[in-house]
C-alpha cells in the first residue's frame, strides 16, 4: 500500500507560479488551494509519496 505526506503552505499571488513549480519540482503534487482561515491568503495543500 502507498503512503503518503503531506504539506500546507501559503500562496502569494504575486508569485503563484514560481511557488508551485517550486514544490513540484521537490516531488510534491498540489491537492487543492483554498483560502486561508485569515480569509485574506491562499493556503495550497500538497501531496508526496514517502519513500
Amino acid at each position: 500500500m502507498k503512503k503518503w505526506e503531506y504539506l500546507t503552505a501559503p500562496v502569494l499571488i504575486h508569485n503563484t507560479k514560481m511557488i508551485l513549480d517550486n514544490f513540484g519540482a521537490d516531488g510534491w503534487e498540489l491537492v487543492q488551494i483554498i483560502q486561508g482561515p485569515d480569509g485574506q491568503g491562499l493556503v495550497a495543500y500538497f501531496k508526496r509519496e514517502k519513500a
